[in-house]
Formats: C-alpha cells, structure tokens, sequence
C-alpha cells in the first residue's frame, strides 16, 4: 500500500458559490486577504479566475461522494506536497466522505507550508525552479480509494455501502450545504457600464511561494481503486486585466447616451 498525506479535514462541509462542479471533488479559489471565493468564467470549455497580485489564496477541496477520495493537487504544473513536476501517481490530500479543506500553500513538512501568493510570472515559485511552462493553471487529479472489508481475518473486495456512510439526509443542514456547494460558473455582468478602453496585456500571473504558517497533517495509508484518476479538475488563472484583455471576461459594454429634456435649472449667459 502507497502511504499518502491527509489533512486533518473539517467535518462540516464548506460551502462555496463559485466552484468547480466535478463528479467527486469540487474546486474552488478562495481570496484570502479579501476573504470571498473567486468567481469564475467560463470561456472556450475552460473555467478561469482573476487573481489580485500581492495577494494570499488556498484551493478549496469538497468531497461531493460518500467514499473517500485522494486528491493530487497541481499548481504551475508542481505538486503542492513534493515539489516534483506534478504527475497524477503522486502523494496527494486524502479526504473523508462529504468532507471538506482548504489547501493555503506549499507542503514544507507535516505543520507548515509555504503560503500561496499571486505573483508575478518571473517571481511564481514554478519560473523559480526552472519550471515557467504551466504557470497559470491549478489541477486536481481525484482517485476513489479501493472498498475494502475484513473476512476471517482478511481483507477483501466488497460493496461500498458496505463501508461508506450515506450520504446526508434530504433537508438536514449538511445536505442543503451539499446542495449549495455544487458549481455556480458565473457569467459576465449583466449591467452595462461606460465604455473604457481595454487593457494591454501585462506579465502574467503565476503562483509564489510565501511565508510560510502553521497546517498540521498525517499520514494515511489510501489504496486506489484505479491506476488512472477518475477526474481530473482545472481551473486556469491570470490578472483581471490580461482576462479582459484575452476576452475570457467580456469587455464592458458602451453606453448610448441619450439627451435628455430637462437636464438642468435657470437659464445661464451664453459663453462669450
């Protein structure tokens, strides 16, 4: 058995409006200096997020399954436990059924880890580390863990009601979180505003590798019920300005301005 890193997960789920639905593991960005999840556009069958340079941010990770579930977290294309080039056979975060995380930044050991921080591309800890090819996109690679059950002393294959909990009932406080956590992509808004000119691309934005702050794990032994992950999540981020600029966010829309018949008090002189 392949021992693996678990967090020590909250049991309440987390709710999010703005993740990532996949069958087994929601996904979503979180702003931590200003507190709120970000909200994220669909563009050309792929989900984006803009970032705030400067500031701080964890992946959000909610187990939707009554099974546990490991998750390999890819950020720039670096695994967030090990630094290696991610590849989806690496240690990963084990989650308990309908439970859910929030993963701050680079796993230094098993209390610390180096805060995420958006960045500029050339500062990303991945350009750092001679690796700036993927900077720009955060991956999560989920497996089921193999059902198990004990059998005159042995353990073997069995259904997985057989060891899983249920999921929680209709109408009960986690349900209606469950509920809530599932995906929200949000489109552009709907109000029109003043037409600006857009912005020019600037450098963009990569992932550094910040203070770093205490997050307590432990080990677990997790058993993968397939060699191959059964989703693999991505959400793709840069700067507001370069999503504006690229046409993931839709420029704002001009606004026609109409005279209007009384538009003010007295009567002025005329200039001159």
């Amino acid at each position: 058995m392949k021992t693996l890193l678990s967090l020590a997960v909250v049991a309440a789920l987390l709710v999010s409006t703005a993740a990532q639905a996949g069958a087994l593991v929601d996904v979503a960005v979180v702003d931590r200096d200003s507190g709120g999840t970000l909200p994220a556009y669909q563009h050309d069958g792929k989900l984006y997020v803009a970032g705030t340079p400067g500031h701080r941010y964890g992946v959000r990770l909610t187990n939707r399954s009554g099974v546990r579930v490991l998750a390999v977290l890819s950020v720039d294309g670096v695994n967030a436990i090990s630094g290696e080039t991610a590849n989806p056979d690496q240690s990963g975060y084990v989650l308990d059924a309908y439970a859910s995380t929030e993963v701050n930044g680079w796993r230094k050991n098993l209390s610390e880890v180096a805060q995420f921080n958006f960045t500029r591309l050339g500062n990303s800890y991945a350009a750092r580390t001679g690796r700036p090819d993927n900077v720009g996109v955060i991956g999560v690679a989920v497996f089921r863990e193999k059902p198990l059950f004990w059998r005159e002393g042995r353990i073997a294959e069995a259904p997985l009601a057989d060891r899983y909990p249920p999921a929680p009932a209709a109408g009960t406080p986690a349900a209606r979180s469950a509920d809530t956590a599932r995906a929200k992509v949000e489109s552009a808004p709907a109000t029109a505003q003043a037409m600006r000119p857009l912005p020019a691309p600037q450098e963009s934005l990569g992932t550094g590798h910040g203070a770093r702050e205490h997050s307590d794990v432990r080990y677990t032994q997790f058993v993968r019920a397939s060699a191959n992950p059964d989703e693999v999540d991505s959400i793709w981020y840069d700067s507001q300005s370069n999503l504006v600029a690229r046409g993931v966010i839709p420029a704002p829309r001009p606004i026609a301005r109409e005279p209007l018949p009384f538009p003010g008090g007295f009567v002025p002189d005329p200039a001159g």
